[in-house]
């Protein structure tokens, strides 16, 4: 198990757009698990789905009637409404004790169960990608996010991030890493670095025609 739900930037242009947030998860109904909402301890409710890998996990181990630190992509519906997709939960006191509990071992085993709790505090999300618009005056930050295909055959689209916050415009064209704090329906800059401007890519050469002699 790795010791934090963020995973550690392995390359200095590393696109992502990845959170945790603390709530309740509410299926839509009986017949569709999937989808749902995260409901935070003030009552909001933020739309969210689960992605097919964490299911199995979440419904072997997780009691849906109290809240979790949920791992979280975020997505921007019509560019302005936060959407949520669920990809993990962090939770080691839980999961390591079930893990003990499978092994045979008792609480007094060398095996560590770690806090839930983590350092940069809850709605933290970390945004890597290229700043495309901002409006300091009027708060509004667009930073795009590019993903890497999952198989060869499909190409994977960039999307977009919308955040509030205060970013110079000359900082367009770069690429950036900011902090970031989730308030309520919104994603709030705390910080961020500009890591470099954005290479342009080369343009192809049009075939020349055919010069008269």
């Amino acid at each position: 198990m790795q010791n934090h739900p963020i995973p550690s930037v392995t390359d200095p242009l590393q696109y992502r757009a990845i959170g945790i947030v603390r709530g309740i998860y509410k299926p839509q109904d009986d017949d569709n698990f999937t989808r749902g909402a995260l409901i935070d301890s003030k009552g909001n409710e933020i739309d969210s789905v689960v992605l097919g890998r964490v299911i199995t996990l979440i419904r072997n181990h997780v009691s849906l009637e109290k809240p979790h630190l949920w791992v979280v992509y975020p997505r921007c519906r019509n560019n302005q409404n936060l959407h949520l997709q669920i990809t993990g939960i962090w939770e080691p006191s839980t999961l390591k004790k079930d893990h003990m509990h499978k092994e045979g071992l008792n609480e007094a085993s060398s095996l560590k169960v770690d806090s839930d709790d983590l350092l940069e505090g809850d709605d933290y999300f970390s945004i890597r990608g290229e700043l495309i618009f901002t409006k300091p005056e009027e708060k509004e930050v667009v930073i795009k996010i590019r993903q890497k295909p999952r198989n060869q055959q499909k190409k994977a689209l960039p999307f977009k991030v919308v955040l509030k916050g205060e970013v110079p415009i000359k900082y367009l064209k770069h690429f950036i890493s900011l902090d970031v704090r989730r308030v309520d329906y919104q994603l709030w800059v705390e910080d961020f670095k500009i890591i470099g401007p954005i290479s342009q890519q080369p343009i192809k050469n049009k075939s020349k025609k055919n010069l008269k002699k």
